[in-house]
């Protein structure tokens, strides 16, 4: 779990993973301002604290090398600010252990009206759905969502993709996603509940802007590489 400032919906996160559906749970907090980390700690959760604010990005860095070193053969990245159903952890497993997908990522764009229903912001929905379609024209993909906080990951793909040359601020989940296409492993969704709330983390319209920026700098980066225009070190194997 990637955390910043996640004492208010951790326990609630944690609470909501089934027994027996991890073997163990790491926190990564990036120099948080709240009690996360203490939380994490009397909940039990292996912790790794950032002593200085690192991004998004780095976060994850952290998160997979831990997963790595302690050898977990599928590893699940969840948002612990309570937006995704953390219930749904075996289900997207499954898909996993069972060798129908190399990721697996939850989709909060079933319906429009549901996404909205839940709370999702329309500017956060048009944009969701712009860059989700533009990623799977330009990865040959169908995924219903290229942006969710929920997904699991077959330790193969944390093996062979160069995450550690990834950005350390948001564009790094669309990187994993561009990088795991690149290396022909399989990506697949589920649904999973929209829940949009206060408390929930959420980046802004400018965070949002930039964000959609550096998609669009992955993909051209991206087709380049493809076309032998400009070799990326986002495309070659660590």
């Amino acid at each position: 779990m990637p955390a910043y400032n996640a004492a208010s919906t951790l326990e609630d996160t944690f609470r909501d993973i089934p027994e027996g559906a991890a073997d163990h749970v790491i926190l990564v907090d990036d120099a948080s301002r709240d009690e996360t980390a203490a939380i994490a700690e009397r909940l039990g959760i292996e912790v790794i604290v950032h002593p200085e604010n690192r991004g998004y990005g780095a976060n994850q860095k952290t998160c997979y090398r831990a997963a790595l070193e302690r050898r977990a053969d599928i590893v699940v990245m969840l948002h612990p600010d309570g937006q995704y159903a953390a219930r749904l952890i075996p289900h997207f497993v499954g898909f996993v252990r069972e060798g129908v997908c190399d990721v697996m990522l939850g989709s909060r764009i079933r319906t429009r009206r549901e996404a909205l229903e839940g709370g999702m912001p329309l500017y956060k929905y048009l944009m969701n759905r712009a860059l989700t379609i533009l990623m799977n024209v330009a990865l040959g993909q169908n995924l219903g969502e290229c942006h969710s906080g929920f997904r699991v990951y077959r330790r193969e793909v944390l093996e062979t993709v160069p995450f550690e040359n990834n950005a350390d601020d948001f564009s790094f989940d669309a990187e994993m996603l561009v990088q795991a296409a690149h290396f022909g492993f399989r990506l697949g969704d589920a649904p999973m509940p929209v829940r949009y709330f206060p408390e929930a983390s959420s980046i802004g319209l400018r965070d949002s802007l930039r964000y959609g920026t550096g998609i669009l700098r992955t993909l051209a980066a991206y087709g380049a590489h493809r076309l032998r225009l400009r070799n990326s070190s986002l495309f070659c194997r660590p």
